[in-house]
């Protein structure tokens, strides 16, 4: 059944996408010009719409066996639901009239297709381990592998460092003015960490971030796309993607047995919740009086004078304040 399910998705995708081109050339070419029915405004926000709704079709129709950002990752939930029903991102991303335009063209065709359920919601915590992964762990195998035929990362990189969240900020913050990208925290995230909590982040660049790719500016890429393991407020262990700089972060300080490194490095690759859905579920019930955060307050006047010295007192002084955690809380505080 899930086999017939998933061909039937690639043929409504392929009859969808050129259903989608036939209507996109109608609405551009001269006839419709010459027509009083709709102005061009009309007509390109109808072409947009479409282009939007359909764009992915056909990479549906002809998939590529997959294959992980990450060398030695799994699949996430989500990942393994739009394998075996291809059209579930295309249905549940758009709403009532992409629907309605789907089901107007797929049931004149007598196709007996169900719409797919809906994505699975991200758990929270990490996914099961594989044996593979149990047998690294075990081994004392890094997890972070180069893509095929790129240059490892560097020995520096092979290490998975505690933060606090001052140092956590930081980071951030250093990221924001040097436009590296990924995004580069802010106000709400230093409200929203807990004050008081030991976060973890070590480099895992996707292959499409290795360094020395490009970076779209007409360079290089030159930082390291790290994955973060951040504790919020309310407990709850997320991940996050920050782009560091190799000079940054080697300069923080190492404090953790290699043993733990390598659960932990497992831990954040496997979180699938982010910062993101972290922060739209709290956000109905964000109030100052729970989590302190006041936006007006805080982004008129949050204003560092100067970050580069924020970051260098935060990795002098975090030594101390992360190895006072014992190694006993952070393997309790793995197991969590």
């Amino acid at each position: 059944m899930k086999r017939r399910e998933t061909r039937l998705d690639r043929d409504i995708a392929a009859l969808l996408a050129a259903r989608a081109f036939t209507e996109i050339r109608y609405l551009a070419g001269e006839v419709r010009r010459s027509s009083e029915d709709s102005s061009v405004e009309e007509d390109l926000e109808r072409i947009r719409f479409l282009a939007d709704l359909c764009h992915n079709l056909p990479g549906i129709t002809r998939p590529r066996p997959w294959r992980p950002s990450r060398r030695g990752t799994s699949p996430t939930s989500r990942e393994q639901a739009m394998a075996q029903r291809p059209m579930a991102w295309t249905w549940h991303t758009t709403g009532p009239e992409g629907h309605a335009w789907m089901l107007s063209h797929i049931e004149p065709e007598g196709r007996n297709w169900t719409p797919p359920p809906p994505l699975p919601d991200r758990p929270k915590g990490p996914s099961p381990m594989t044996l593979r992964q149990r047998t690294g762990v075990l081994l004392g195998r890094w997890p972070v592998k180069a893509p095929i035929g790129r240059q490892p990362l560097p020995a520096e990189a092979h290490v998975l460092k505690a933060l606090d969240t001052n140092a956590v900020c930081a980071l951030y913050e250093e990221a924001g003015r040097s436009r590296l990208g990924l995004g580069k925290g802010g106000p709400w995230l230093r409200a929203h960490l807990d004050p008081d909590g030991v976060h973890y982040l070590v480099p895992d660049p996707a292959s499409y971030y290795w360094p020395g790719n490009s970076d779209g500016r007409g360079g290089k890429i030159r930082w390291w796309q790290c994955t973060g393991l951040l504790r919020m407020f309310d407990g709850e262990q997320v991940s996050s993607m920050l782009a560091v700089l190799p000079e940054t972060f080697t300069a923080l300080p190492s404090t953790l047995p290699r043993k733990e490194q390598l659960r932990l490095v497992r831990r954040a690759r496997s979180t699938e919740r982010d910062t993101y859905l972290w922060r739209r579920d709290h956000e109905a019930e964000c109030d100052p009086q729970l989590c302190g955060y006041v936006p007006e307050a805080i982004d008129n006047h949050h204003h560092p004078t100067d970050g580069a010295a924020t970051l260098t007192a935060v990795c002098r002084g975090l030594r101390t304040s992360v190895q006072t955690t014992s190694e006993t809380d952070i393997s309790n505080d793995f197991r969590s």
